[in-house]
């Protein structure tokens, strides 16, 4: 949790209520400290773990961020995966890139949040009835870790 402060989660937070607001695809934020593996195996792992399988038009969208040993990755359900151009996680990864080496964390994630949402709004446009099936704030993977001393 020490990564942001409650500004920069607000901000992401708002940047994710943004980008949905055009679309009824889900945009959602999983964070820890370390990730031994890959990092894109670690995220399929969450979006499972996190429900984001579950949404209605399998539209959801996980940017995965283990911030001590700088890996990320971000990954969309079969819905997103079927319409976006094949290179868009590649595209999208090396925009949010260009923030991480900056030393913008925040901006990179947005950055990701942004591009994700326009391509959510262009295939999975917000259509009456639409309900926000996910929460939209950051989830710290640690806090859900058993701590044993």
């Amino acid at each position: 949790m020490g990564i942001f402060t409650e500004q920069d989660q607000e901000l992401i937070a708002n940047a994710i209520s943004e980008a949905e607001k055009a679309t009824s695809g889900e945009i959602r934020i999983a964070v820890e400290a370390h990730c031994t593996g890959d990092a894109f195996e670690r995220a399929t792992t969450y979006f499972s773990k996190l429900g984001m399988d579950k949404t209605t038009k399998h539209n959801g969208v996980l940017i995965y961020l283990a911030y001590e040993d700088h890996k990320f990755a971000i990954i969309g359900d079969s819905g997103i995966n079927k319409v976006v151009p094949t290179d868009f996680w590649e595209t999208t990864q090396i925009a949010m890139k260009a923030h991480f080496l900056g030393g913008n964390i925040v901006q990179g994630i947005i950055a990701g949040i942004v591009l994700a949402g326009e391509k959510l709004a262009t295939f999975f446009p917000f259509e009456g009835g639409d309900i926000n099936e996910l929460p939209n704030d950051i989830i710290f993977m640690d806090q859900h870790k058993t701590n044993r001393r």
